[in-house]
């Protein structure tokens, strides 16, 4: 294990790079560290590999405090040992991201290990696009890059954003805004010179762009913007040159998974969250051992 970025990417990048849309939250946070430097960040990432004498790396892990611990496809057992190795460390994990497998064991051994109860937070999708398809009709208005003037409105969009889907809300809003605004990450969906939706992307890394968040105020959606806005940023990606954009979902929300399904983006894998927390401040949840 390190906290040396540099050293993660040297040892792990190549099995990051074969499959970027898998490890697309890997690959793009190392990046933004890599381009901003690690003293850029709130708080610095834990990271770690699994690779059998002589052999290449098989997989990989990145926990940053307060956020999932994030691993990339491995077995169950593997995530079990990794659960006992951090656990007899103290180090606090929250949650974990991983595939269903893998998630039921590390939860089992985290659990075992720490008396902590196992909430599910959210079941997630990866999406793959396709071929691009607008919508047809397309909604009023028309699409820019965010710019600086932007800065106040859509650091509260952030905000609302996490306190929607339950993210940490710890972040500083007006930093991400600012940090993406740097690389043309931000575009507006705007109707009537107004803007009423925004779509973000990362930063590309591997040929591979992951975008998020979409956002819509909740008393501007059902107009479409939020498609509108999402074709527009996977535009620009493409258009930059990468060979895939991707994006994540949430599977409680069936309007998200049917929207991004209609513009082109196709199923690529499932994963879950699991949250742990002390007995007396979750409900448990029953796990496949």
């Amino acid at each position: 294990m390190t906290t040396d970025t540099g050293r993660f990417l040297a040892v792990a990048g190549e099995f990051l790079r074969a499959d970027p849309a898998g490890n697309s939250v890997m690959l793009t946070v190392t990046e933004d560290l890599r381009v901003s430097g690690a003293a850029a960040a709130a708080s610095t990432p834990l990271y770690g590999w699994w690779q059998p004498a002589g052999d290449p790396v098989a997989a990989a892990f990145m926990h940053t405090p307060d956020f999932p611990l994030m691993l990339s496809r491995v077995n169950g057992p593997e995530a079990a040992r990794l659960a006992g190795e951090l656990a007899g460390a103290g180090r606090r994990v929250h949650s974990v991201n991983v595939g269903q497998e893998a998630a039921d064991a590390f939860a089992v051994a985290w659990r075992d290990r720490t008396g902590d109860a196992v909430a599910v937070h959210r079941r997630m999708r990866l999406f793959r696009l396709g071929e691009l398809r607008p919508p047809r009709p397309g909604p009023e208005g028309t699409a820019r890059l965010a710019a600086g003037t932007d800065c106040d409105l859509l650091a509260g969009w952030f905000g609302a954003f996490t306190r929607e889907v339950g993210d940490p809300p710890g972040e500083d809003q007006h930093a991400a805004v600012t940090e993406r605004l740097g690389y043309g990450g931000l575009t507006v969906w705007e109707a009537g010179g107004v803007p009423v939706s925004v779509a973000g992307r990362t930063r590309a890394v591997a040929a591979m762009v992951r975008v998020g968040p979409v956002y819509t105020p909740p008393e501007l959606r059902g107009h479409g913007y939020a498609g509108a806005a999402t074709v527009a940023v996977s535009q620009v990606a493409l258009d930059a040159g990468v060979r895939e954009v991707v994006l994540y979902t949430d599977l409680a929300n069936p309007t998200s998974n049917a929207l991004y399904q209609r513009l082109g983006y196709r199923p690529v894998e499932d994963r879950m969250v699991f949250s742990f927390t002390s007995a007396r401040h979750a409900s448990r949840v029953t796990l496949h051992p």
